[in-house]
Formats: structure tokens, sequence, C-alpha cells
């Protein structure tokens, strides 16, 4: 029987790929009814959706579902992005975006970039611009300069801008992987 995190990711690239869906197991069902591929749960009906009959596939995932972290941690691996606000029926909108070479994808409170601001905040300090940390802002990636932490609020300042997130906020951000060099 496949796995929560394995049906996801079935219902995820197929979703993708444009190709109709039919899965389940004891919480998760994925199917694709009329172009539109769901995942939906007996509990809390309908979790997730993508239309496959567009050009650029886009999810619409529930926000206060069990199985929302399962589908943000999903997601990211296929470079789909945390787009706007809930929307009125109170769902996220992922969208498909280009990750720059040599990143990782995060997508996790704001505390957990801060955290990661601690071991990068050396190499921020020095002359140059640093390249370790990269946040999104007006769809494009800038590096981080600084973070300052401030009534629960965190501040991330780039090259010409300066974000203000809440430290329950979810936050997108991408972390430089380290690349071993061949002597």
């Amino acid at each position: 029987m496949l796995s929560n995190l394995d049906l996801v990711r079935e219902f995820v690239n197929n979703s993708i790929e444009k190709k109709d869906i039919l899965l389940a197991n004891r919480s998760l069902t994925a199917q694709t009814v009329h172009n539109i591929s769901n995942l939906a749960t007996k509990a809390e009906g309908v979790i997730a959706t993508a239309q496959l009959n567009t050009t650029s596939t886009e999810f619409l995932i529930l926000s206060h579902s069990s199985h929302w972290e399962l589908l943000n941690q999903t997601l990211p691996e296929c470079n789909y992005l945390l787009k706007g606000n809930i929307d009125s029926r109170g769902f996220y909108r992922y969208q498909y975006s280009q990750i720059p070479k040599n990143y990782k994808l995060q997508c996790t409170k704001s505390v957990v970039l801060w955290q990661t601001w601690w071991k990068y905040r050396k190499n921020a300090l020095q002359l140059g611009i640093p390249l370790d940390l990269l946040i999104q802002t007006r769809d494009t990636w800038y590096p981080i300069r600084d973070l300052i932490i401030s009534d629960g609020l965190l501040y991330v300042k780039t090259l010409g801008n300066e974000i203000e997130i809440h430290a329950d906020d979810l936050v997108i951000w991408l972390s430089k992987i380290e690349v071993n060099s061949q002597n």
C-alpha cells in the first residue's frame, strides 16, 4: 500500500505531467474528474486540486488540512512555490517557479530562516554581496543582506527592499548548496 507521502508525490507528479490519476490508501484518495485532479480525505473532503487543461499547472492546497505540511514539503521539491494569500475558500495557491542552480528551495516558518541566518551571518558581514541565502520578492530572488527581529516581526533586508514577516508566517527562501570541488 502506498504511504501518504508516496500518494501525494504521485498526485503532484501526475498533475504536473497532465496525466489522469486514480489512487487511494487508508487516508487519501487522488482522482481526476473532468480535467481536475483532486486529493481528498474522508474527514476533510478535497484538500488539493490541480487543473489539467491549463498551460501551466497550478495547485490549490487547503490551508487548514491535516496533510498540509506533507503537500508543502512535496510541492517545493518540484519547484512549486506558495504564491499570494489564502483565498476566500481557505486555499493556498502554488505555482511553478524557476530555482537558480546550486540552491535548495525552503518553505518554512520565518523562525527557521532566522535560525539559518545565524549560521551564514558572518558571510553577510564580509565585503561584497552575500549569496548564501536568497529570498523572493517581486518575482525575483534577492540576496539577504541582514535580518532583524523585533516585537515578533522579522525584518529581511535585501539589496533594494525590506520585507516584514510575522514570526508565524511562512516564508519561501533559498539556501546555497555546498558544491564539493574536485581537485
